[in-house]
């Protein structure tokens, strides 16, 4: 078993990446505290000469709102880069519903901001479909007319799975505790838009133009950030700056290419 302050690094070890797919909760912060000097792990990253995509379950800010949130860690990055769970699920409304409409949303800015952008209000009158992530102002009257629109059968669409997210107190209760909820009320499983899924690496990859190959997604999450690069043929690095412990990264299987300790550690390897 290794050492969760040494970096493991498999026999696939790439050698040819191009470009970062970085989550953010446990990866470049908890809370509102940074893991690392951000803007010194950040001017490596330039001096490598990767590009790098934000991909993060959480979305609960908007777009722009985590472009200033780099940027308050001397991250410089253009809106281009930030992919959220949010972007995954009106790409899947408007797949489904082109013309837009009602949908009832559990949810807070960054996912109400970006279904409204995109044509969906957010009604329970003739809904679409129930929409659920991360909701700090959760309250039962929410759950209340979710769980009465999806039994009645509309569609239950959930934004991740991620059970908790880090803070500098701890794990705190995720969108995933949310959707257990309505899941108990509802005996519907949610349809999931973020990762696992392999829509936002998808979107991401596209934005790159670089072949899933040439790419390494470093998360802290083995369930979500790791399955999901792995299914699309990413390259994967754990860190353990996150959720998950030395312990649980070292069971995951497939093994991921690197796990170690946090962005910086992985930076500092020799490429």
């Amino acid at each position: 078993m290794n050492h969760p302050n040494k970096q493991s690094i498999s026999s696939r070890s790439p050698r040819s990446i191009q470009a970062l797919i970085l989550d953010m909760d446990g990866v470049l912060w908890r809370g509102n505290e940074a893991i690392g000097d951000l803007r010194s792990i950040f001017e490596k990253i330039g001096q490598i000469g990767w590009k790098v995509i934000f991909a993060t379950n959480n979305g609960s800010r908007t777009i722009q709102q985590y472009v200033e949130l780099l940027a308050s860690f001397g991250v410089k990055a253009d809106l281009w880069q930030v992919i959220t769970s949010a972007t995954a699920a009106v790409e899947y409304l408007s797949g489904k519903y082109p013309h837009g409409g009602s949908v009832y949303i559990i949810g807070e800015q960054g996912i109400t901001e970006a279904c409204s952008e995109h044509g969906f209000s957010q009604s329970e009158i003739d809904a679409l479909a129930v929409i659920v992530g991360i909701d700090r102002k959760l309250t039962y009257d929410k759950l209340r007319s979710a769980t009465l629109l999806i039994r009645s059968g509309v569609p239950f669409i959930g934004t991740n799975p991620d059970k908790t997210f880090p803070t500098p107190q701890g794990l705190v209760p995720g969108a995933g505790a949310i959707l257990a909820a309505i899941e108990t009320a509802t005996s519907v499983s949610p349809i999931i838009v973020g990762k696992p899924e392999p829509t936002m690496y998808r979107i991401a990859l596209q934005r790159l133009n670089i072949p899933a190959r040439n790419v390494l997604v470093v998360g802290d999450r083995p369930e979500t950030d790791i399955a999901g690069a792995q299914l699309i043929g990413c390259h994967t690095a754990l860190v353990l700056s996150g959720v998950t412990d030395a312990v649980q990264a070292n069971e995951w299987r497939p093994t991921p290419d690197f796990i170690v300790k946090d962005l910086e550690s992985l930076i500092e390897l020799d490429w």
